[in-house]
């Protein structure tokens, strides 16, 4: 057992560092490439540390110390392993399980046709009716940004920071002063869909975001991190 007590968390890492680096290269898809390393970092990682604590405990009193050095060596990676995970979970405190925010929950931004941009063909870009309480109640901060600038000077503006916080703008509608964009995450390569919508107002203008993870029932509340930097970065220059 404590011979087995570092293969199994050297295992456990591999199949962790696999989960990424085939989703950072493309090879699976981001959210297999996720759940690889969810299984070997929390459950392989939680199997070793097991597998570990008993080997310790059966190589104690200093009759096969190599047996103990292995085992402590299978404890280390496992807990290592553990609390990557564990750490990587509490930085997104209480987020609920919804996958779409917005700041106009009575008229949402939409998505531009899927004619227009193909990777929303066979999805529902629609916003889910039940998710509108939850962004209440979650995110009472998230409101739309009004600006003393024009409506198409804040466009272009709001254009130019999505663009320096490196999205991909898909598609644009300056008459109705709204774009869609993407953006992907630098690990997993999740992708997320994002519409921002210029609307003008006697003072200046308004801007309303919507932002929409295409993986996964919970964003972790990246949706709602990701409206908050943007509206921070527009309101910073201003």
């Amino acid at each position: 057992m404590a011979t087995a007590a570092p293969i199994l968390s050297l295992l456990a890492g591999g199949i962790a560092l696999l989960g990424v680096a085939g989703a950072f290269l493309g090879l699976v898809s981001p959210l297999m490439g996720f759940q690889l390393f969810a299984a070997g970092a929390l459950l392989g990682g939680l199997l070793s540390v097991v597998v570990s604590l008993i080997a310790t405990f059966l190589t104690r009193g200093g009759a096969d110390p190599a047996g103990r050095t292995k085992a402590l060596t299978g404890l280390a990676i496992g807990l290592g392993l553990m609390i990557i995970v564990l750490g990587a979970a509490s930085t997104t405190g209480d987020a609920p399980s919804i996958n779409d925010i917005t700041t106009d929950l009575d008229n949402p931004p939409e998505f531009t046709s899927s004619t227009v941009v193909p990777d929303y063909v066979g999805r529902n870009m629609n916003y889910p009716e039940e998710f509108k309480s939850v962004v209440r109640e979650s995110y009472p901060d998230l409101a739309p940004l009004q600006v003393a600038t024009s409506k198409d000077e804040t466009y272009a503006r709001a254009i130019a920071i999505a663009e320096e916080m490196d999205w991909e703008i898909v598609a644009r509608s300056e008459s109705q002063g709204a774009f869609d964009a993407q953006d992907v995450s630098a690990t997993f390569r999740f992708v997320d869909d994002i519409v921002v919508r210029v609307t003008a107002t006697g003072s200046g203008a308004r801007i309303d975001m919507r932002s929409k993870s295409r993986d996964g029932k919970s964003d972790l509340g990246a949706n709602a991190a990701r409206i908050r930097a943007y509206f921070e970065r527009f309101t910073a220059g201003s």
